[in-house]
């Protein structure tokens, strides 16, 4: 069955110095390989899902497929994984949220260790002695104002 897709993917790949199998079909603007299967003429598909799919296993479901080498255009089953769409998002050295992540101290200076972090229900951290300077601060200017004032 997978016969067919696995010879058009190896007839669509250069093997680099660092073992990538980089796509030479069509690439998009994000710079992943697509590739159009025949049970699915009129749709294409990305070529290193298939290729994980077709050399692997299949990937479950709700997860994506991280390139452990970072080249996009690569489609080598050995250097993709499926991961959690957050695992792929921090795992990435250009994401925002990886980026926030690898800091290891607020905007203040402030460390953010185990008792100086404030894990967000909605997600993301906050600095716990930033949070209590910003509400002594607020407290010192509500007994500034008169009380006709307000």
């Amino acid at each position: 069955m997978y016969e067919d897709v696995i010879e058009r993917i190896k007839r669509q790949i250069v093997v680099d110095d660092k073992g990538c199998w980089i796509w030479q079909g069509r690439v998009d603007s994000s710079g992943y390989g697509d590739l159009r299967l025949k049970s699915t003429p009129s749709k294409t598909r990305i070529a290193h899902r298939i290729s994980y799919e077709v050399f692997v296993a299949r990937i479950p479901a709700g997860l994506q497929i991280d390139h452990l080498c970072r080249v996009r255009a690569c489609v080598n089953p050995k250097h993709l994984e499926p991961v959690t769409p957050r695992e792929n998002t921090l795992r990435s050295p250009i994401a925002l949220a990886s980026l926030a992540a690898q800091q290891a101290t607020c905007k203040r200076g402030h460390a953010f260790d185990e008792k100086n972090t404030i894990w967000r229900r909605e997600g993301g951290r906050a600095c716990r002695t930033c949070k209590r300077d910003r509400l002594r601060e607020f407290r010192e200017r509500q007994r500034r104002v008169p009380a006709d004032a307000a």
